[in-house]
């Protein structure tokens, strides 16, 4: 597919400068909505809901969730920083000067590809200074096999340290010297999102895109940050009845916090995936954009 092609095909979903992930079903969402219920105190960082990096699927069933398109993404406009001894992705707004509003920004299992730089360049057109970090280590991935082998070894500790590296460097670097910060993250990236909440007591808002989730009360206490958690009723790694345990452990925990519900399949924010909803996906960035605003501008 052409670069026209690819820009024509995001558009159609909403105008380029509002998306940093559109996504695959013509189905009405069912948003729902937990009200604000205030902080809480913290408690150690937590798992997710099952030991396995692949959640409640096998390896091969985890795997069939994500199949990568060939589609090219626009030409990255940001620049590449070290955080913690790794290489990461600044993206900031044109013409715009310090304090300036930071987004970490986690990949999916593929890495810091193409597509993830694009989405970064798009949280800048919104006026963020957004940081992609790069847990892989410099390795992208272009195979389901190459993209397992890579997500296994990420050692936890070490993608701890980076995701609070790159919040600190929004909050310190003298291009962007963020007031207020976030973090957004799909599928891997979006279980990273809500570690990052975990482990960051200065973190302003949290993004989780289908991310395996924690859903002890004790644990989530730990999180200072509202909470957005987006999901697909049709995943089956990340099904309803475990996203229905996250919202009410949230709630328990006293967590702000927000859970959007859409009739559509694992991935679907992903316009590089076979399972893409371009309905869907519109729907969720724009409430996600306003979440941000709400949270980061307001």
């Amino acid at each position: 597919m052409t670069l026209l092609s690819h820009l024509r095909r995001l558009r159609l979903a909403a105008p380029l400068a509002l998306l940093v992930a559109t996504a695959c079903s013509a189905s009405s969402p069912a948003p729902r909505v937990e009200p604000p219920t205030g902080a809480a105190a913290p408690a150690p960082a937590s798992s997710g809901a099952a030991d396995s990096p692949t959640g409640l699927l096998s390896e091969e069933d985890f795997k069939a969730l994500h199949q990568l398109r060939a589609d090219k993404a626009p030409p990255a406009r940001g620049q590449t920083v070290e955080v913690a001894g790794t290489k990461a992705y600044l993206s900031l707004p044109r013409d715009a000067k310090p304090p300036i509003a930071g987004v970490v920004v986690i990949h999916e299992w593929w890495g810091l590809n193409e597509h993830i730089k694009h989405w970064t360049d798009r949280l800048a057109e919104d006026g963020y200074a957004a940081l992609a970090v790069d847990l892989y280590g410099g390795k992208v991935a272009t195979t389901p096999d190459d993209a397992m082998a890579a997500m296994k070894a990420v050692d936890e500790a070490k993608g701890i340290e980076i995701v609070r590296a790159a919040h600190r460097f929004l909050t310190t670097d003298a291009r962007v010297l963020a007031p207020r910060t976030a973090s957004i993250g799909w599928c891997f990236g979006g279980a990273w999102s809500l570690k990052l909440a975990l482990n960051e007591p200065e973190l302003d808002a949290a993004v989780i895109y289908y991310g395996r989730l924690v859903t002890d009360p004790a644990q989530l206490k730990a999180i200072k940050a509202p909470v957005l958690g987006i999901f697909g009723n049709q995943d089956k790694g990340i099904p309803p009845e475990v996203v229905n345990d996250f919202d009410k452990a949230l709630h328990d925990a006293g967590i702000e916090h927000e859970v959007l519900r859409y009739d559509a399949d694992h991935a679907f924010a992903n316009p590089s995936g076979e399972r893409y909803n371009t309905k869907a996906a519109a729907d969720a960035w724009e409430k996600a954009r306003r979440f941000l605003a709400a949270k980061l501008k307001g």
